[in-house]
């Protein structure tokens, strides 16, 4: 996130609203191929700028686990998480983990899966489900599967730059729509999910909020880690 902290605030005046530069995959992933099922599955997309792999997110899958009395796994979504090309980005996220996210069904159909997402991790979560694109983040994408995202028992967003007030999902004192906000028809596709989900976002974060603070969008873990794990182990049953 301290990658994040310096990019952004020279960037995301304008990155946000434009797909300039080059894509910089992550080659690296911490995923490991499981040999058995566990009864929890947890897969986390990292926000812009971190390294491969959960990025402070982490945090709370460590919390998860350690609380749980199920056995769970953690993985995380392999994807460029830039901010520069954001677009490209996200939208790599989106195909990748809904690739990963119709592995894990098909190789364990009775696993309770989880999604976590931070900043642009939270974007590529809720678009898996609710379907994504649109204006400047290209063209659009279906939903997954409702025989896939039927096996989603919780996700955590912090910070989604799509976020729009008012849904029955939204937590946090925001007031207003993000920087990119879903459309009429990908919020109604989310609204099903609306008891799975838990979505952060407090007023004048940069991104969710379209204000001026970064360091909003930075704390979503010191306020509402606790919060959020307590929900995610109401939803897979403890």
């Amino acid at each position: 996130m301290k990658s994040l902290l310096t990019s952004s605030m020279f960037l995301s005046s304008f990155l946000f609203g434009a797909c300039l530069g080059a894509d910089d995959p992550d080659l690296a992933s911490d995923n490991q191929a499981a040999t058995t099922c566990t009864a929890v599955g947890i897969i986390t997309a990292r926000a812009s700028g971190e390294a491969a792999g959960e990025g402070i997110t982490g945090a709370l899958v460590d919390q998860i686990i350690n609380t749980s009395t199920q056995t769970v796994s953690r993985a995380s979504v392999s994807y460029p998480a830039t901010l520069n090309n954001y677009a490209s980005s996200s939208a790599q996220g989106v195909a990748a983990l809904t690739t990963q996210l119709t592995a894990a069904v098909q190789n364990c159909p009775n696993q309770k899966i989880v999604l976590l997402g931070y900043s642009q991790g939270a974007h590529v979560i809720l678009d898996v489900l609710g379907g994504g694109g649109g204006g400047s983040l290209g063209a659009t994408t279906p939903p997954i599967s409702s025989a896939i995202s039927s096996h989603v028992v919780a996700a955590a967003s912090f910070g989604d730059p799509r976020h729009v007030v008012n849904q029955a999902f939204d937590l946090g004192t925001s007031r207003r729509n993000g920087l990119f906000p879903r459309t009429a028809a990908q919020l109604q596709v989310l609204s099903g999910f609306a008891p799975e989900i838990e979505a952060f976002c407090d007023s004048n974060d940069e991104f969710c909020d379209s204000g001026f603070s970064l360091q909003v969008h930075l704390t979503y873990l010191d306020r509402d880690q606790s919060a959020a794990a307590q929900f995610v182990l109401g939803k897979i049953g403890g």
